[in-house]
Formats: C-alpha cells, structure tokens, sequence
C-alpha cells in the first residue's frame, strides 16, 4: 500500500463520514477500527489486519483483552455509542455516518473474500450497517 491509497481513503472518510478536517477523518477511523477489531473473531481480525495498509491494520488489532467474549447480538446502537465514547464525541447518531464512511473506505482496500469473513463475524446489526456501507 502506498500514501496515496491512505489518503485517498482518509479523503473518503472524511467526504462520506461528514467530517470537516483530515484529523476528524483520522480520529472516526481509529475509533470504528479499533470498535471493529473488538467485535471480530480472532481469525477474521487477523485476515482484516493483513489486507490493510500498517496504519489501519494496528487499529484493528490494538484492542486486546484476554478474556474477551464478543457480543454476536451487539445492536447498530451500542456500536455506535462505543464508537462515538471512543472518536471522543457524544452522540451516537452522529457516528453512524463516519462509521459507515470508515467501513465504505475499508470495503474499498479488501477483497470480497474478507468482506464477507468480516460481515459474518458481526453481529446481525451490526452486520447490516458493514454491508450498507
């Protein structure tokens, strides 16, 4: 991957998420990844961290606890409240637009294979907003 793949996808983050500067696009992005990588199986993190750029990739998989059990009925709702506590903004009906920014931009660097893996890690909620992006 080169700078211009990452800027182009901070670029669309910040166009489709509605977000005014490039750091605005670089906090939503760290903030849905890391949510993401939290809220994947271990293999398909893996398989996601690998198809992105380093920059992305470490913000799918710094978030790690050892005992961690997934929430498979997580809603859209929660997601974005724990994105939004974590891009330090309140309103968890803002984040659903950088969120589905973030994941377009994501959808944009991986094949479909990895799409799919990641769309059937998610809860079914939050599955949907992955494949509306």
């Amino acid at each position: 991957f080169n700078m211009a793949d990452l800027n182009s996808y901070y670029d669309t983050v910040q166009n489709k998420g509605s977000l005014r500067t490039p750091e605005h696009a670089r906090r939503w992005s760290t903030a849905v990844l890391k949510t993401l990588g939290f809220n994947l199986d271990g293999k398909t993190k893996k398989k996601l961290a690998n198809a992105l750029p380093k920059e992305l990739a470490d913000d799918v998989k710094r978030v790690f606890w050892l005992l961690h059990f997934r929430n498979n009925q997580l809603t859209s709702h929660e997601f974005q409240n724990q994105v939004s506590r974590r891009s330090g903004n309140s309103d968890p009906q803002f984040a659903r637009t950088p969120i589905l920014a973030v994941f377009h931009g994501v959808k944009q660097l991986v094949d479909n294979d990895i799409q799919q893996a990641v769309a059937d890690s998610l809860s079914p909620e939050v599955r949907e907003l992955w494949e509306k992006a």
